[in-house]
């Protein structure tokens, strides 16, 4: 069985934890991780995951919202972590890590029952990876903090039955909003994020044979709202048997089955 929740998401911070079981018992993930300890720890008791059944911590890229707390966590916990050569760098990690490993994007490594494939991603980050997750029957993909819908990226995804994705602004919101001209650039930029349109696109040109549910995420509270995201997904006609969610900055998204369809 494959399986996920959502601690919390958006640019205050951001947090996932991935469960893979087998005859042999379950093993857990932490994917990324931008609380305090004390945070995260309130978190993950609210999402009833008890902290010494974490495994390990993947990390995405070095950015405060989704790295911040890893290594003081990590340290705390004793929990190995995998991160890019970049990602480790940018972040500080061999300075503040006992369990450091380094991964590559598209060299699939294994934690137990659960196989991890990272994946090279269009980021303003050093060496930035996304995740795709899979118990060897369901597949999982966790793609937050995207410049634009790759085809390359895309083209990673068959036989995907849920994915995480980043809607993170909507792009008249972002334009007649309040941030400053740089920021704004920087956030429509190649290397940037992902605006609803965008995703939307990225969801159309995904083989979608295989998928059963959809989750809206690392929304801003600023250039964005729940119901935009929902419009977005809903625009593309997905078959009745795909479920959308959208996942909370502050509630995050309650354990969620990775399901056939």
């Amino acid at each position: 069985m494959l399986r996920f929740c959502c601690l919390g998401s958006g640019s205050r911070g951001n947090a996932y934890v991935v469960e893979a079981s087998d005859s042999s018992g379950a093993t857990r993930v932490l994917i990324d991780d931008g609380f305090s300890p004390r945070e995260l720890e309130r978190r993950l008791a609210r999402a009833d995951v008890d902290i010494a059944s974490l495994g390990a911590i993947l990390v995405t890229h070095e950015h405060s919202d989704h790295a911040g707390g890893v290594a003081a966590f990590a340290m705390r916990r004793d929990l190995a972590v995998y991160a890019t050569q970049g990602t480790a760098i940018a972040a500080r990690f061999d300075e503040r890590v006992r369990r450091l490993h380094r991964i590559r994007a598209g060299v699939e490594l294994r934690i137990g029952p659960l196989q991890v494939l990272p994946i090279e991603v269009p980021h303003d980050a050093s060496e930035p990876v996304q995740f795709m997750l899979s118990d060897g029957e369901r597949r999982l993909a966790i793609l937050t903090d995207l410049g634009h819908p790759a085809p390359a990226v895309i083209a990673m995804l068959s036989r995907l039955n849920a994915l995480v994705l980043e809607f993170n602004h909507d792009l008249d919101m972002l334009r007649g909003g309040p941030y400053s001209d740089a920021l704004k650039a920087r956030i429509e930029s190649d290397l940037g994020h992902l605006s609803n349109s965008q995703s939307a696109q990225f969801l159309q040109a995904l083989d979608r044979g295989h998928l059963t549910r959809v989750v809206a995420a690392h929304l801003s509270q600023t250039n964005n709202r729940p119901q935009l995201a929902r419009q977005a997904v809903g625009g593309l006609c997905m078959p009745v048997h795909v479920q959308c969610d959208v996942a909370d900055q502050a509630l995050g998204l309650d354990w969620r089955t990775v399901g056939a369809p």
